[in-house]
């Protein structure tokens, strides 16, 4: 019996004939132009253009981007705040996307583990999109359930020409791979436990699961099964951004599988 639980996603007509309108400001965004506030160099004699300050934040993170990529990214924010006018993407102001979206996914760039990447629960592309331009030599899946969302995600990969990133409608917690991912990013997604459980399915023994974190969720960690454990964590410090911000890795626990496991595996 075919398994419809996940599919590619497909362009709607919603893609070509109810994309909003470009406005001046989208366009100011996606250019590296004026959306926010350029700051004086090193030498302190001339201030950075867009470009050169994400190049210098994502530097900060860990990741060296190319004037080139940092464009892309650039044009990124500024299409997500031409769609968001009318379609309701995300809560983020337009003049927060480049903190909350472009640096805060970049964040966790470092953590990345192996070639395939497994984006749960995408959303309007992210982390997924950002770390896919910055990493063309991974593969990256972006799974979400929402079509609207998904729409967005499929045009931005077609506008930045992305060769590496697959973009799948479906429910994480029904999916069906043919072989474990190697990282799996969940974004704010769910508290740890259901996270884990979700994700399930996208796990093998040796996949990695970055849980992108605001506040440290002890709780949430206290209520761990024994299936898991915390391989490392960090405190993430995203360039214009006060509010808290941690990654935890998790991993399976070695040793025999619990009855969990095999609920989990079954």
């Amino acid at each position: 019996m075919k398994d419809d639980s996940q599919h590619a996603f497909r362009l709607a007509p919603l893609l070509t004939d109810g994309a909003p309108q470009s406005s001046d400001r989208a366009r100011k965004v996606s250019s590296g132009g004026l959306e926010r506030k350029g700051r004086k160099g090193r030498t302190g004699s001339c201030l950075l253009t867009e470009v050169e300050r994400l190049i210098e934040d994502a530097a900060s993170l860990g990741v060296a981007l190319s004037p080139q990529d940092a464009q892309r990214l650039l044009r990124l924010s500024g299409e997500l705040v031409r769609w968001n006018r009318s379609y309701n993407l995300t809560a983020i102001a337009p003049a927060d996307m480049i903190t909350h979206h472009l640096l805060d996914s970049l964040a966790v760039h470092p953590d990345l583990a192996g070639t395939r990447i497994a984006d749960a629960g995408t959303g309007a592309g992210f982390p997924g999109l950002p770390l896919a331009v910055c990493n063309p030599q991974r593969h990256f899946s972006l799974i979400d359930s929402t079509a609207k969302k998904l729409r967005f995600v499929s045009h931005a990969v077609q506008l930045l020409e992305l060769t590496n990133v697959s973009v799948l409608h479906a429910r994480v917690e029904r999916m069906k791979v043919a072989a474990p991912f190697d990282t799996v990013l969940a974004r704010a997604f769910a508290p740890l436990p259901q996270l884990l459980a979700k994700v399930a399915p996208l796990c093998g023994a040796h996949t990695r699961v970055l849980a992108m974190k605001g506040k440290w969720p002890q709780e949430e960690l206290a209520a761990l099964q024994p299936l898991w454990h915390v391989v490392s964590s960090r405190q993430l410090a995203v360039p214009g951004l006060s509010a808290a911000r941690c990654v935890i890795v998790l991993a399976h626990s070695p040793g025999p599988p619990t009855p969990r496991a095999a609920a989990l595996a079954g």
